[in-house]
């Protein structure tokens, strides 16, 4: 095989940027949305179903216990079997689980549904990623994996406003019920239009198929010829469990903030639910556009750690500088929207590491469990925030945490090995 592969020109690539990535936006969006819209719904879900902000933490927090489950297998099955049939099954059981989230009665039902939704939810991130790795070669995949994962920030943009005002005029049960019927609508779409590898596509040039397998048989064979760990040894090796740890900060900081930022504005300025959610949407309109700047630049140098360190340092510093002016409330809100955007724009680079790194037989499972115990960051990210405010009644020590959480982060990146580099460009 040819040591090096002739790209095509960017007008022949486009529908395949276009069709992969969007409907795959959407898709995660939609997961996104029923995951997360317990933030805006909290203050009257703690106040009808008697949970006190401990509690509260706990119960959106649970999520993440049931997200451990299916990460590995969903992993596994999206690389042996089909990772579209596998996100295919998974959006008809979360869909059904966020509707259910919305009847419930009492704070233990609700927990009960925040770990189920977790476990039904659990199997698409690693899925998507495998999808993405059969359809982009190395040298496009940070961009390709931030493009699909915008929908992490634009999701709250887009659901905030949308939440505040259905709250306004109707309450948190109908929130939870129309956002939960998403999944159902998307099922079709995404039937419909993705495919799990290039050979499958009837909608792309032969030309573009011929480059797709040739350029990704070529990695392949590279990874192969380096590769000499077996399957548990890749599990257990020191990049898999680093990546965990780093991915465990980066979602104690992120998840920390999506779920009591609401609270922790409305409890400053005591605002409507329409205007919390116009506000609480900044922040990720600004991490969505770090998350493209950040993922062209990692793809242009080829470099990842210091790209992740870098948002890191400056998301951990930006939540502790705030901290220091909260009487400057303009300033404080900036900040934030800064520490907000900066652990999202780490997400490209991060994610390219691992089909990178390790070997192509194991990567997909590696991917699940990293997802699978880094989630748990967003387990005690809440929860550690809820602890410090029911005894402290406010959010200085809980945003602390996440900032120092963020910069013990930005070090443990430098000890990860660094991405091989072929030829193929």
């Amino acid at each position: 095989m040819s040591s090096t592969i002739t790209p095509l020109p960017a007008r022949s690539q486009e529908q395949r940027w276009l069709r992969i990535l969007t409907v795959s936006f959407v898709m995660y969006t939609i997961s996104y949305i029923d995951r997360t819209n317990v933030s805006m719904a909290l203050p009257q879900m703690s106040a009808q179903l008697h949970m006190d902000p401990q509690q509260a933490g706990d119960a959106v927090g649970i999520f993440f216990w049931g997200y451990l489950f299916l990460q590995i297998p969903a992993g596994h099955l999206a690389q042996h079997w089909s990772a579209k049939r596998v996100v295919a099954i998974l959006l008809v059981a979360w869909g059904i689980c966020s509707v259910a989230t919305g009847l419930v009665n009492t704070a233990r039902e609700f927990w009960i549904m925040r770990l189920v939704l977790g476990l039904t939810e659990g199997g698409v991130w690693p899925a998507v990623l495998v999808l993405v790795a059969h359809w982009f070669p190395r040298h496009e995949r940070a961009r390709a994996n931030a493009y699909w994962m915008l929908c992490l920030p634009v999701s709250v943009v887009i659901s905030s406003p949308f939440s505040g005002w259905l709250l306004k005029h109707w309450n948190w049960r109908v929130l939870l019920i129309v956002e939960g019927a998403l999944p159902f609508l998307w099922l079709l779409i995404w039937l419909a239009t993705i495919d799990d590898y290039p050979k499958d596509a009837e909608w792309i040039s032969s030309g573009e198929r011929d480059y797709l397998e040739a350029t990704l048989a070529h990695e392949a064979a590279e990874e192969k010829n380096t590769e000499r760990a077996g399957y548990l040894a890749t599990l257990l090796s020191p990049q898999v469990m680093l990546l965990i740890v780093i991915y465990f900060m980066r979602n104690f900081g992120s998840y920390g903030a999506l779920f009591w930022l609401p609270s922790a504005l409305e409890k400053t300025k005591n605002l409507s639910e329409l205007t919390l959610g116009n506000i609480v949407s900044i922040p990720y309109i600004l991490a969505a556009i770090m998350m493209v700047v950040t993922a062209k630049s990692s793809d242009k140098t080829g470099e990842r750690r210091a790209h992740m360190s870098v948002t890191f340092i400056v998301s951990g510093g930006a939540f502790l500088l705030a901290l220091a002016v909260q009487q400057r409330p303009l300033l404080c809100f900036s900040l934030l929207s800064v520490a907000v955007g900066a652990v999202y724009a780490s997400l490209g680079p991060f994610w390219a590491i691992p089909t990178e790194t390790l070997p192509q037989k194991s990567v997909a499972s590696a991917m699940g469990l990293i997802n699978a115990v880094g989630n748990l960051g967003g387990y005690f990210g809440p929860v550690v925030i809820g602890y410090f405010l029911k005894r402290s009644g406010g959010f200085v020590y809980g945003f602390g945490s996440l900032g120092a959480a963020l910069l013990l982060g930005a070090v443990l990146c430098f000890f990860l090995r660094p991405v091989r580099r072929g030829v193929v460009s």
